[in-house]
C-alpha cells in the first residue's frame, strides 16, 4: 500500500514535533524518541504527545511546551486542525481533510494491514496430537491459537512455517493397538460407519474399561488383599491405598499391561506384525484428523513424527558435555545445572543412556532449524508445560543455538465448559468434532428462529449455518487472552447481539446489503465529501489503526488483539449504521462518501476475521 504509507500521520506529527522542539527550545532529539499514544476518550484529540521530558533542556513548564509546540505543528503542517494541553500531555486534533484522503485511498489498496515483508522468518507448532484418540477441546484452543497467530505474523511480514509433531508412539499407542487386536473382531472405520480416529479412540477407551475391571477383580483376590495387608496399611482406606497403586499394578502385576508393554517392546525391535499394525491404526487416526482440520480450515506445512525424532539430541548432549554445559553423575546419568537461572537441575540422559523428552525436544529444534533456517520456533502448548519450555529455553540458549533467542512458549489456559453440557465417550473430555457439532447446531437454531434463510437451497443454507457456527466456535475461543482459563459456552457464542462472531458477520452482511441496493451510485462523488461527522472520522481512525492492531498482535503472539479490534469496529459500524443514514444521506456527495467508507470497513472485517481462520457470508 504505497501510496498510504505518504500518509503516516504519526510521523508527519512526530517530524513537525521533532523541528519545534529543535527549533523553540534547542532540543535534538529523533522522532522516534518521542512519546506520544492515542488521545483518551475522555479529552478531545487524535494523538497526544507527552512533553514532561523536555521541561529541564527547555526551562520551560510541560504546559509551556505543550503550547508552543501546539502553535508550531498549527502553523506548520495542514493535517493538524487544533490543539489543546492538558498538564505535560498535547493533545492533538488531525483535520478532516487528511482522514478523508486517507480513505480515498486506503479503498484501493490490495490487501490493506499487511505490513510488508521483514526478512524473518517463523516456525509455529501447534496441535501436536497424539494417535490413540480424536482431537479433543483442548486440541481446538491450541489449533485456532496457532493457526490464527500464524496468519497474523504472515500479515505482519514474517515468513511462516506451520509444523506439529504427532506423536505417534508410546504405551498409550499401544493400549488402543492391543484393544482393537484383542476385541476388534476384524472391524473398521469402513465396516462401522465411525470416524476413523474416534474408531480408534473407542478402543483406547475400551481398553482402560477392560483394566479397569481387571484392576477391580485382583484388588478382590487373595493376592490383591494381600498385597494391601503388606503395603497398604498406612493409607486411610483400601480404597484410597488402590486409587494410589494403579500404575504400579499396570506396571508389576496386570496381565493387559504387559501384553501392552510386550507390544511396546515388539514395535522397538521393529517385529514387522506389530509395525504393519501401528502404521493401519496410524492411517485411520491421521484419515480423521485431515478431516477435523479440514472442517476447521487449517494446513501444515510439515508434520514431524516421535516415531522419528525420540532418539534426536544424543548428539547435542555430548557436545554439551565436552562444552561443559551438561554433567554426568557418578550413575552416568547427564544433568544440567540451572539453580541459577532458578530452575533446578534437570536430567537429560538416563544414567543406561536413553532418552527423555527433553532430549528429543533438544534434537527436534536442532532438526527443524537445518530443515528450514528460522529466525524464530513458536510453541503452542498449555500452561500446564510452562516450566518444561523454560528450562528447554534456557539449555538451548546455553548450548549457543543459533536460533535460541527466537524462542516463544505461546501458553495458554484450559477451556471448560458449563456444567452438564456435553458427555464425552470417555466422561472427561470433549471430542473436537461433536463441540463443532455442537455449535453449528446453536447456530442452526438460531436461524430457523429468524426463517431470514428460507429462500435458499437446504446446500445453500446450511453453508452459511456452518460458517456462522464455525465463526462463533473460533471467534469465542480467539477473543479470551491466551493466558487466560475460559469457559466456552456454545449457547452464548451464537449470540447475535453479544462479542461474538456472529455478531461481526452481521456487520459485514449489513454493509453487503446497503452496497448492493446501492450498485448504481456514482461513488467518486464521495470526493466532495470534505467535511466529516464525529462518527465518520472516529470510523476512519479505527481502519487507519488497522495496521498497527496487525503489528501488536504479532509482537506479542496474542490473536485476541485482532479479534476485539474486529468487534470494537462491528460494534462502531452498527451504531453509525443505526445513527446516520447512508442510502438517505443529507446529499448525494455524503451518501457516497458514507457507503465508500461502509466498503471499506467491510474489507477490514473481512481481513481481520480472515487472519483467525473465520469466513464472511454474504448473508444471515
Amino acid at each position: 500500500m504505497e501510496a498510504t504509507t505518504k500518509l503516516n500521520i504519526v510521523e508527519i506529527i512526530l517530524d513537525a514535533v521533532k523541528d519545534g522542539l529543535d527549533k523553540h527550545f534547542g532540543v535534538a532529539v529523533n522522532a522516534d524518541e518521542i512519546t506520544w499514544n492515542i488521545t483518551r476518550k475522555e479529552f478531545e484529540g487524535d494523538f497526544t504527545i507527552v512533553t514532561f521530558p523536555y521541561t529541564r533542556s527547555a526551562k520551560k513548564s510541560p504546559e509551556q511546551i505543550g503550547d508552543i509546540l501546539g502553535r508550531h505543528l498549527q502553523e506548520t503542517e495542514p493535517y493538524v486542525k487544533s490543539y489543546n494541553v492538558v498538564k505535560g500531555f498535547l493533545n492533538i486534533v488531525v483535520a478532516d481533510n487528511f482522514w478523508h484522503r486517507f480513505l480515498m485511498q486506503a479503498r484501493t489498496a490490495e490487501n490493506y494491514g499487511y505490513l510488508p515483508p521483514n526478512g524473518e522468518k517463523v516456525m509455529i507448532e501447534f496441535s501436536s496430537p497424539n494417535t490413540n484418540k480424536p482431537l479433543h477441546l483442548g486440541h481446538i484452543r491450541n489449533i485456532l491459537l496457532g493457526w490464527s497467530s500464524s496468519r497474523i505474523l504472515e500479515a505482519a511480514g514474517y515468513d511462516v512455517t506451520r509444523v506439529q509433531i504427532v506423536n505417534d508412539r508410546g504405551i498409550a499407542i499401544c493400549k488402543s493397538m492391543l484393544a482393537w487386536e484383542k476385541f476388534g473382531k476384524g472391524q473398521t472405520p469402513d465396516s462401522t460407519g465411525i470416524k476413523s480416529d474416534h474408531f480408534v479412540g473407542d478402543y483406547y477407551v475400551l481398553f482402560e474399561q477392560k483394566f479397569q475391571e481387571e484392576y477391580k477383580a485382583w484388588q478382590q483376590s487373595p493376592e490383591g488383599l494381600a498385597h494391601y495387608e503388606a503395603q497398604g496399611k498406612t493409607a486411610e482406606s483400601a480404597e484410597a491405598f488402590f486409587k494410589a497403586y494403579k500404575n504400579d499394578y499396570f506396571n508389576n502385576h496386570s496381565a493387559l499391561g504387559a501384553e501392552a508393554k510386550g507390544l511396546l517392546l515388539k514395535w522397538e525391535a521393529g517385529d514387522a506384525d506389530t509395525v504393519a499394525l501401528w502404521k493401519k491404526m496410524n492411517e485411520w487416526v491421521y484419515e480423521g484428523f485431515d478431516t477435523t482440520y479440514e472442517q476447521l480450515g487449517v494446513q501444515f506445512d510439515k508434520l514431524y513424527f516421535e516415531s522419528e525424532t525420540y532418539l534426536l539430541g544424543k548428539d547435542i548432549i555430548q557436545r554439551g558435555l565436552d562444552q561443559g554445559v551438561f554433567f554426568r553423575k557418578e550413575d552416568n546419568s547427564v544433568w544440567i545445572d540451572l539453580e541459577d537461572a532458578k530452575l533446578d537441575q534437570k536430567l537429560v540422559l538416563r544414567s543406561d543412556g536413553t532418552s527423555v523428552y527433553m532430549t528429543q525436544d533438544i534434537g527436534t529444534a536442532r532438526l527443524r532449524y537445518d530443515d528450514f533456517k528460522v529466525d524464530r520456533m513458536v510453541y503452542v502448548v498449555a500452561d500446564e508445560q510452562n516450566y518444561h519450555f523454560k528450562v528447554l529455553f534456557e539449555i538451548l540458549k546455553r548450548l549457543g543455538e543459533p536460533y535460541a533467542e527466537g524462542l516463544f512458549h505461546l501458553s495458554y489456559g484450559m477451556v471448560d465448559l458449563p456444567t452438564g453440557k456435553m458427555k464425552s465417550r470417555e466422561g472427561t473430555v470433549v471430542d473436537a468434532d461433536d463441540l463443532i457439532e455442537e455449535v453449528v447446531g446453536e447456530a442452526r437454531g438460531n436461524s430457523a428462529e429468524r426463517g431470514a434463510l428460507e429462500d435458499l437451497s437446504k446446500e445453500e443454507r446450511e453453508a452459511i449455518i456452518r460458517k456462522i457456527g464455525l465463526a462463533a466456535l473460533k471467534f469465542f475461543i480467539i477473543k479470551v487472552h491466551p493466558r487466560k482459563r475460559m469457559v466456552f459456552d456454545p449457547k452464548e457464542s451464537v449470540d447475535m447481539q453479544g462479542q461474538t462472531g456472529p455478531y461481526i458477520q452481521n456487520a459485514f452482511v449489513r454493509i453487503q446489503s446497503v452496497l448492493r441496493k446501492a450498485a448504481l451510485t456514482d461513488l467518486s462523488l464521495a470526493e466532495k465529501h470534505i467535511t466529516l461527522e464525529g462518527a465518520e472520522k472516529d470510523l476512519i481512525s479505527m481502519i487507519y489503526d488497522f495496521p498497527a492492531q496487525i503489528k501488536a498482535a504479532a509482537g506479542e503472539y496474542d490473536p485476541s488483539v485482532i479479534a476485539n479490534y474486529c468487534y470494537d469496529l462491528a460494534k462502531s459500524y452498527h451504531k453509525f449504521y443505526h445513527d446516520y443514514p447512508i442510502l438517505k444521506a443529507p446529499t448525494q456527495e455524503a451518501s457516497a462518501f458514507r457507503l465508500v467508507l461502509s466498503g471499506m470497513i467491510a474489507k477490514v472485517l473481512q481481513t481481520g476475521m480472515d487472519l483467525l481462520g473465520i469466513e464472511m457470508p454474504e448473508r444471515m
